[in-house]
C-alpha cells in the first residue's frame, strides 16, 4: 500500500513512547485489518506484520507529535496521552483516545487543555500535586471498546 493509499483509508496513528495499550492497538488493527504507525523517538519493538509500522522520528522536542499531526485527518484515529497533540489532532479531523478509552473531542478538548495548563502553573508555583491515577483493567478494557467503536464508525463514513 503506498503512503498516499494508506492517508485516505483508515489507520491508527500512536504516540508510542508512553502508550500502555500497544498490544490492544495490535489486536483491534488485525481485526478491522486497519494499519498502525507506532510513531517514537527511540526503537520500540513491533510485531512483524504488514499493518504494522514503526516511524522513528529525532529526539527533538515534540518531533513525534508534529509527525502525527501533520498526517492526522479525518480517516485516522490518533492514540494520545498528550493534551496538546490531542487538541492538533481534532482540529485536522482525526478521532482522538486517550489510552484509558476516554475520548477527546472538540467539545472538551479546550477544558482539558486549561486544566493542563492549571496543573502546570501549579507545579511551576512548587505546589506538590499528584499525577495521574494507576492505569487499571477497566482503563484497558474502556479502551480496547472505545478504538472498536471508532473504527467501526470511520469505516461507515
Amino acid at each position: 500500500m503506498t503512503e498516499a493509499q494508506q492517508e485516505s483509508a483508515p489507520r491508527i496513528l500512536v504516540d508510542a513512547d508512553a502508550c500502555p495499550v500497544k498490544e490492544e492497538i495490535y489486536k483491534v488493527a488485525y481485526r478491522h485489518e486497519v494499519p498502525v504507525v507506532i510513531v517514537s523517538n527511540s526503537h520500540l519493538r513491533v510485531p512483524d506484520h504488514p499493518l504494522i509500522a514503526r516511524e522513528v522520528v529525532s529526539d527533538a522536542f515534540d518531533a513525534a507529535d508534529d509527525w502525527i499531526a501533520e498526517r492526522a485527518d479525518p480517516k485516522a484515529v490518533v492514540v494520545t496521552a498528550d493534551i496538546l497533540l490531542a487538541d492538533r489532532c481534532i482540529k485536522a479531523g482525526a478521532s482522538v483516545l486517550a489510552p484509558n478509552g476516554k475520548p477527546f473531542t472538540a467539545n472538551s478538548i479546550g477544558a482539558a487543555v486549561a486544566t493542563r495548563a492549571i496543573m502546570a502553573d501549579l507545579r511551576a508555583g512548587g505546589d506538590a500535586i499528584g499525577g495521574p491515577p494507576p492505569f487499571t483493567k477497566a482503563d484497558r478494557s474502556r479502551f480496547l471498546s472505545a478504538l472498536d467503536e471508532a473504527l467501526v464508525r470511520l469505516k461507515r463514513n
